[in-house]
């Protein structure tokens, strides 16, 4: 990974409590994981913003280093790396994304 590459991933993570690292939008996912983690964070009311990998080879390759995880999507809450779609659909049955998300203080509606 370039160094530009980390540090544009790095300030991304940093920018907001909850960042989605994702193949496409919030509007037009272009993989079903992505759209199952954006139905996710949509169901608990979250605020989040994402970054459309598609749009950026860089941080594509750059973010599986980034966070030493094959896969995308990937979930940030406060810098922290959460895990890919299987892990928050998990977390999200068990009520632990909804935990995590209070314990972290972040804002939902």
């Amino acid at each position: 990974m370039t160094d530009d590459a980390q540090a544009r991933i790095a300030t991304a993570v940093q920018s907001a409590d909850v960042l989605l690292f994702m193949k496409g939008t919030p509007l037009f996912p272009q993989c079903g994981f992505s759209s199952r983690a954006i139905a996710i964070l949509d169901h608990l009311g979250v605020e989040y913003a994402t970054v459309d990998v598609l749009q950026d080879q860089g941080i594509r390759a750059g973010i599986k280093e980034f966070s030493d995880w094959p896969t995308i999507p990937q979930l940030y809450v406060k810098g922290e790396f959460v895990g890919g779609s299987d892990i928050m659909m998990e977390m999200y049955e068990a009520g632990e994304l909804a935990e995590l998300l209070d314990e972290k203080k972040v804002v939902r509606g």
